[in-house]
């Protein structure tokens, strides 16, 4: 945004850009920040290696880390939807050998191309970006090993089971000059892109509070995927596998169902309101981290238990996370947010922002800026459909491919990134400890109030 634009809050004071706000507080300098949590674990290393510069014309090589589920659905986006941006997958890596084997076919690979140790993916020299679509607990090892080696970074959310390995991400992208985007692909859906022009635009005068929520009923219990009986803990490195989190004996409703378990994730608070808040953050410009979350919830409707008409027996292990959230956030400048998710009813409430002279609803690939009582002789209705791409996943990585080529600026930056995961581990924090949290812009530390 230029100086001279209004900024997102007021329609009087200048906007001061995301990452001259990180800087006024000392959080672009991340190794500060780093600091404040101690040393990063992984990133004691020297100084990261250069990105390849990329030109229009040349070939993006694309390795792709954790190649199930969401690993599996970008290589397809790769290989299938995007023909016109000239990228190729050319490495994958997972620790399962049947996973391995059908990302091979799918990508067509040589033997050579797939490895089951992520370090020896970042060997290979035609590797210039990396998709990181393991389970959190392993997202700053990684994420850190493909910043040093001068690899690009498309990371998906959150961007970390813990805020510190947040913060020692950033201190190697800041010193590596790669670009890391948060796989939040609403950043990136026409929608919200429109939505932060009308934020800029000032229509809405004083920002005061936004909702928004992400919700769904998931009958059989959230995330009690397949488990497929060719695990075994000879077909798959359990103990690479669980790395930096709790030892545990081998589990395949562990490895399969690990968003249910709070040594690898954070349950909804991480998997799916990320999808709201990134968005969000991004329409409205906030160039601050939230000072204060509540977070309440629980698991209420104990979906895991079934029992399943076809077996008698549950669905799954009982959870340990909640299905059930609502989370409220107070932001430095007195902006408030609430927030809703869950997995036992699909029913949520509207996305809307609120300020003083005008509201925007955000529904569907429909926006609706709709004037305060008071305000309608000075601001007219305006109502839009805006249509969305055939798929927004691969559009953000289209903007993500586009950055890397200098084209575009990225649409889920590390610093919004950062802003984001500081809000989902504030929830955690104040919904394990029923209690309200602050989070301390100088120290880099969330306290219990």
């Amino acid at each position: 945004m230029k100086k001279d634009e209004p900024a997102p809050g007021t329609t009087q004071e200048p906007e001061v850009s995301r990452r001259d706000f990180l800087r006024s507080t000392g959080v672009s300098t991340v190794a500060v920040a780093a600091a404040s949590f101690g040393p990063p674990r992984t990133a004691a290393a020297g100084p990261a290696l250069s990105p390849r510069v990329i030109g229009a014309n040349d070939r993006i090589g694309v390795g792709v880390i954790g190649v199930k589920g969401m690993g599996a659905g970008h290589i397809k986006h790769v290989q299938e939807q995007m023909p016109g941006e000239n990228a190729q997958i050319v490495a994958v890596c997972d620790l399962w050998e049947n996973a391995r084997a059908k990302a091979r076919e799918a990508a067509r690979l040589e033997e050579r191309q797939v490895h089951s140790d992520y370090r020896r993916l970042l060997e290979q020299k035609d590797v210039d970006a990396v998709i990181v679509a393991t389970p959190d607990h392993w997202h700053e090892k990684i994420a850190i090993a493909a910043l040093q080696s001068g690899r690009h970074v498309y990371l998906e959310k959150p961007m970390t089971r813990h805020l510190d390995e947040a913060f020692a991400i950033a201190d190697v992208a800041k010193r590596s000059s790669c670009l890391l985007q948060l796989g939040t692909q609403g950043c990136s859906e026409p929608k919200w892109q429109r939505a932060r022009e009308l934020v800029r635009s000032g229509q809405l005068g004083r920002l005061l509070w936004a909702q928004a929520s992400y919700c769904r009923n998931n009958p059989h219990g959230e995330w009690n995927y397949e488990i497929d009986p060719e695990l075994t803990e000879n077909t798959v490195d359990w103990k690479a596998w669980v790395g930096p989190a709790r030892k545990r004996p081998f589990s395949s409703e562990r490895y399969f169902r690990w968003r249910k378990y709070w040594d690898y994730g954070t349950g909804v608070i991480g998997d799916l309101l990320p999808h709201r808040v990134a968005p969000l953050l991004f329409a409205l410009g906030l160039d601050e981290y939230p000072r204060t979350v509540a977070c309440m919830g629980s698991n209420l409707a104990d979906t895991d238990r079934g029992p399943d008409p076809a077996t008698g027996r549950p669905y799954g292990d009982r959870r340990e996370v909640a299905d059930t959230h609502v989370v409220s956030v107070e932001f430095p400048s007195g902006f408030l947010m609430i927030l809703a998710s869950g997995t036992a009813n699909e029913r949520g409430i509207d996305d809307v922002i609120r300020g003083h002279k005008a509201n925007l609803v955000l529904g569907g690939g429909k926006l609706l800026l709709e004037p305060e009582r008071p305000y309608t002789d000075e601001l007219e209705r305006l109502e839009e459909t805006v249509l969305e791409p055939p798929n927004n996943h691969a559009n953000h990585l289209r903007n993500f491919f586009e950055a890397l080529r200098g084209n575009e600026k990225l649409n889920a930056p590390v610093e919004l990134a950062l802003q984001v995961q500081t809000l989902v581990s504030m929830a955690e924090k104040a919904y394990r400890e029923r209690t309200l949290v602050r989070f301390d812009a100088q120290s880099r530390k969330i306290k219990a109030v």
